[in-house]
């Protein structure tokens, strides 16, 4: 089991648990079943981002704070060579958190990779949450709601990602690009 997964089980319980919040409570608030969550908790499973998003949702916490146990200081770095990345049930859509943790902000940067001819559904965000896609490398389709928009190298979107949404790469390269995520108040 990896350090990540590990990291990720030991903060869900305490934090659940923090919350005064037994797995049946967290698997009511989340749509994650308790045995999934329990499974998670005793390192019987390696969770998908979606299912880590649907948990954080239900504890009403930051995706970032599942996974991130750093004090938050002022200045960080992260190495690609240190990089800790969450990744799809079928591996084929890959992130990892750069920026999480700022004090007085509710904002968190991912570094975010999907396969050629790859989907990923991202469920809703929080009431109020928008994020920014910016395309470093290859094509990105994404639909929000019934909108699409298909982005090249350098391109950016802006959007409410309090609803549905979708990413899926264009043509036969990956697309790697970085995700903004701005949490409303």
């Amino acid at each position: 089991m990896d350090e990540i997964n590990q990291q990720v089980a030991q903060r869900l319980k305490n934090l659940r648990m923090a919350a005064g919040l037994s797995l049946q409570d967290l698997a009511l608030r989340s749509g994650v079943s308790r045995a999934m969550l329990s499974q998670i908790e005793t390192l019987k499973t390696n969770p998908t981002i979606a299912i880590l998003w649907k948990v954080a949702e239900g504890l009403g916490i930051p995706f970032a704070e599942l996974i991130d146990t750093a004090v938050a200081s002022p200045t960080r770095l992260s190495r690609l060579a240190d990089a800790r990345f969450l990744s799809s049930a079928d591996q084929s859509f890959r992130s990892r958190p750069l920026l999480a943790h700022v004090p007085g902000h509710s904002v968190e940067l991912y570094e975010i990779e999907l396969a050629p001819g790859a989907v990923e559904q991202a469920a809703p965000h929080p009431p109020a949450t928008h994020e920014q896609v910016i395309v470093t490398s290859g094509r990105l389709s994404l639909r929000v709601g019934s909108d699409i928009f298909t982005l090249g190298p350098r391109d950016a979107v802006l959007f409410r990602a309090d609803v549905h949404h979708e990413y899926r790469t264009v043509g036969t390269k990956p697309f790697h690009g970085l995700s903004l995520i701005l949490y409303g108040h």
